[in-house]
């Protein structure tokens, strides 16, 4: 009896070739993801000046605590995560760590990518010895909330509103989540 095909999928920290393909993916899913908030014209469109700040990102890191992971179907990037020390005022960035993005194509949402993405920013951020882990998300994004308390992640109360352009005139209200990693 067969169980049929497995789909090749992994996750592994990224290196400096994959720029381009961490761009694209950080494009299309911004469209989606900033859909009615944020202004016509105001999200890139173009993933390769986003590229480049990703090959300049990638090849030096000022902090070693600093590492971006790639989700892959097969070699395709389908989505990647960002872990940082936690830079908030009232977090201790020896012991807090950050999952400062977590993003996957629109079509491959569902799929799986999100949560082996996640699986490894946990295990990264342990590995770097963080005892806990914050992420903001936009107040309004239901699915991304559902999908991190889901895995074990909480609100804890803070809560921010990005001035994007600088203005004033486009900001985002965001809500913490944490999770204990020890």
């Amino acid at each position: 009896m067969s169980n049929g095909p497995t789909a090749d999928v992994s996750v592994r920290v990224a290196w400096a070739d994959d720029a381009e393909a961490i761009a694209s993916v950080q494009v299309r899913s911004w469209a989606e993801q900033y859909a009615g908030l944020l202004p016509a014209g105001s999200v890139p469109d173009d993933p390769a000046p986003v590229a480049e700040a990703w090959r300049a990102s990638l090849a030096r890191s000022a902090d070693a605590r600093n590492r971006v992971l790639v989700a892959l179907e097969r070699n395709r990037v389908v989505g990647f995560a960002v872990t940082t020390p936690a830079s908030d005022p009232d977090c201790d960035p020896v012991s807090d760590g950050e999952l400062a993005e977590l993003v996957v194509l629109p079509d491959e949402v569902g799929k799986g990518h999100g949560s082996r993405l996640l699986q490894a920013v946990v295990e990264t951020l342990q590995a770097d010895r963080f005892t806990r882990a914050v992420s903001w998300a936009i107040a309004t994004d239901d699915a991304r909330r559902a999908f991190l308390v889901g895995a074990g992640w909480d609100a804890d109360s803070a809560h921010r509103e990005l001035d994007l352009d600088g203005s004033g005139a486009t900001t985002i209200k965001q809500i913490r989540l944490h999770t204990d990693l020890s």
